[in-house]
């Protein structure tokens, strides 16, 4: 069987010959090839319920069920809930969301690990009786001063040698609650002197009274992820149990664990996990933002979860794209988050309705122009899409513009407006500055302006006008709050700080702009939440859930260029 042909061993008309295989792809197509789990590829995302999912997630389940479609295969989705102390329902909730929102279906291939917490105490049983695991006493200050250094192998415990019976009758009463937290755990017995730390007696099992969101309170001993990890595969017939680097160092124990119980053996295999500039990847710190307030929970559009970016205004397709790009790869790196922001400006720049929003208004009268006379003129929806089609806009006595396209004293190569100039209003008519109109505090209240009627799509041969500015009607113009979201972070890698200091000392404090006055054009008097928007000549626009009849709220996605790359430059 041919690489192209096991590519595709699931829908040979997806087809794609010249996309080069990725290191995983020519794994599994070895397995196929050699027939080591006959001719399936049956993957899983196995997630901890204990916060949001992130970007990085993202690409984890892109990767995981994109792979199980290309072949034809399955995916499940499996919660790793072992850590009861730290696992919510909202959180399992979220994570579903989350997937579906990105397109992938599990179908009914849902589980979770505490499904097969009885298998697992019987399969720990197995190695105690086997003599490959025992019940240990040690404190955790002693388990670790045990354990030896890179240097220096470790001790073997004091209790690593209990008879079977022993071990078996401890670990029985550890589930039957005779012990409190911390005094025993169960350890796999295996070589205290083995260079890879997790090799040397790893803890299979730890007493914890706690209450867990699904079996309640069965349970005061729970299994480790190193021990529960691999057998769930097995348990589940999974082919390739793919996993990021960082769990590398794990794949002898996963080995270990299934050649000792002699059970199905998946493959684990390791790939670079997603680092962002601008960005952490942490849930420990996403939870230090949320708790102290310096974002507004884990669905704020500031932060890199999967809720916090649909909030914000991604796209399932962009981030799925973005997933592709950057590919998949053995060794960790650190991606340009302007990849991610230039995969949503490409979707939107061909989906997005283009409409006006002026944020920081000026008000203009055009004193030419007749005072009840309310003229439509015709504006474009979206230039990439021929099917797009037109809307009308209202064009009135009295206008808005954004301050930012006013300057009484303008500098060198200005293009807006100025007291004696001249600019075209989008999709209108050029107009003239004639005067400013200021308060006592010389505060600029207004401008009178003048228009051309003989200029509407017409560009006069005896003067030029080059530039072109934004507008609405005053009348029917629609209030609405508009939240400018920039990037968290002020520099590019903000795990890397001064010496006593921590990642919040690299928050940005802009990364939140709150503009409450804003007016919108009136066709966005009806809009609903998630719809996105080009805000022409300002940025991408979505529709918060905030949102209401009377005033819309507007999240920026992303600017329409990286503005970002300038100040780079300029610093």
């Amino acid at each position: 069987m041919s690489d192209t042909e096991l590519t595709n061993h699931g829908d040979p008309e997806s087809a794609n010959p010249e996309k080069p295989l990725n290191f995983i792809e020519e794994i599994i197509n070895d397995h196929l090839r050699t027939g080591r789990f006959g001719q399936t590829v049956h993957t899983r995302f196995p997630p901890e319920p204990n916060g949001y999912l992130h970007i990085g997630h993202a690409k984890s389940i892109a990767l995981n069920f994109s792979l199980a479609e290309k072949y034809g295969g399955l995916c499940n989705l499996r919660f790793d809930d072992t850590n009861p102390s730290k696992e919510e329902e909202e959180y399992v909730h979220s994570i579903k969301d989350d997937i579906r929102w990105l397109g992938f279906d599990w179908e009914d291939r849902e589980y979770y690990a505490s499904d097969y917490f009885e298998q697992l105490y019987s399969w720990a049983e197995k190695l105690i009786k086997a003599g490959h695991a025992y019940v240990c006493d040690l404190s955790p200050e002693d388990t670790r001063a045990y354990r030896g250094t890179l240097s220096e192998p470790g001790r073997n415990s004091p209790f690593r040698n209990r008879s079977v019976a022993e071990n078996l009758d401890l670990f029985a009463r550890m589930r039957q609650r005779e012990f409190p937290d911390g005094t025993r755990v169960l350890k796999a017995k295996i070589d205290m002197s083995h260079p890879n730390f997790n090799m040397r007696d790893p803890v299979m099992y730890r007493i914890l009274h706690a209450h867990h969101h699904r079996t309640g309170n069965d349970w005061c001993i729970y299994p480790m992820y190193d021990f529960t990890h691999g057998q769930s595969d097995s348990i589940e017939k999974i082919t390739q149990s793919i996993c990021t680097l960082e769990f590398e160092n794990h794949r002898p124990l996963y080995d270990w664990f299934c050649e000792k119980l002699a059970i199905h053996h998946p493959q684990q295999i390791e790939f670079a996990r997603l680092n962002l500039t601008y960005t952490v990847m942490s849930k420990r710190k996403f939870l230090t933002l949320v708790n102290e307030g310096y974002v507004n929970g884990w669905d704020d559009p500031r932060m890199p979860t999967i809720s916090g970016l649909r909030r914000r205004g991604y796209t399932p397709e962009s981030i799925r794209k973005f997933c592709e790009y950057i590919g998949v790869a053995k060794n960790n790196s650190v991606v340009d988050v302007t990849i991610l922001e230039n995969q949503i400006r490409e979707h939107l720049n061909a989906i997005a309705p283009r409409v006006m929003a002026v944020l920081r208004p000026l008000k203009v009268v055009i004193e030419n122009f007749p005072e009840d006379r309310v003229e439509e003129l015709q504006a474009i929806n979206n230039p990439e899409d021929e099917r797009a089609g037109s809307r009308p806009v209202p064009f009135t006595r009295e206008i808005y513009i954004d301050q930012n396209d006013f300057m009484e004293v303008p500098v060198r190569r200005y293009f807006r407006l100025a007291p004696g100039k001249e600019v075209r209003l989008r999709y209108g008519y050029i107009i003239k500055c004639e005067s400013v109109i200021k308060n006592d505090a010389g505060e600029i209240l207004e401008l009178r302006c003048s228009y051309d009627p003989d200029t509407l799509g017409k560009q006069p041969e005896d003067r030029k006008v080059k530039g072109v500015i934004h507008w609405v009607s005053v009348d029917q113009a629609v209030d609405a709050e508009v939240r400018i979201y920039d990037r968290l972070f002020t520099t590019e890698h903000p795990n890397k700080v001064e010496e006593g200091q921590d990642f919040r000392a690299n928050i940005n404090p802009d990364s939140l702009k709150l503009l409450a006055h804003a007016k919108v054009e009136p066709s966005l008097g009806g809009v609903k939440a998630g719809e996105r928007f080009q805000f022409e000549r300002v940025g991408y626009f979505s529709v918060d859930p905030d949102t209401s009849d009377s005033k819309p709220v507007f999240n920026r996605i992303v600017s329409l260029r990286d503005t970002w790359a300038k100040i780079a430059r300029k610093s």
